[in-house]
């Protein structure tokens, strides 16, 4: 199980990372977003910012829907996010390992091809 700290902990150790001030939390590369709290919206209330709930960027609709359909109990989606390569991420449900792979999958989804060459340089 991990949490909001640990998202911020793997986010920021991938470079050029930058934390948007937020209710919860909110990470971009590059401005583009990557990894975000997600805005609870329900009707007829105010928005409530879910530090619980990660929305995640996967790159693409078929990626989108082999984590909806492959792993129910850790991602969904919600009214909103249709059409957009973004899951909804129960944090409970994963690990931090788990959750290191699917951040940093982001982070290199949404980095300029600069910053990869960067990362893969110093990993070696």
């Amino acid at each position: 199980m991990v949490d909001a700290e640990d998202v911020r902990r793997v986010a920021l150790t991938l470079p050029h990372v930058v934390e948007i001030a937020s209710d919860g939390f909110d990470f971009r590369v590059a401005d583009k977003g990557f990894v975000w709290s997600y805005p609870e919206r329900v009707p007829g209330r105010p928005r409530v910012i879910r530090s619980d709930i990660a929305v995640l960027f996967v790159g693409d609709e078929a990626e989108k829907q082999a984590l909806l359909l492959g792993e129910p109990d850790v991602f969904f989606t919600a009214p909103g996010y249709d059409g957009l390569p973004l899951v909804l991420l129960r944090l409970a449900e994963i690990d931090f390992e788990r959750l290191d792979e699917l951040v940093t999958d982001a982070w290199r989804m949404r980095a300029p091809e600069t910053l990869l060459s960067e990362r893969e340089g110093a990993d070696k």
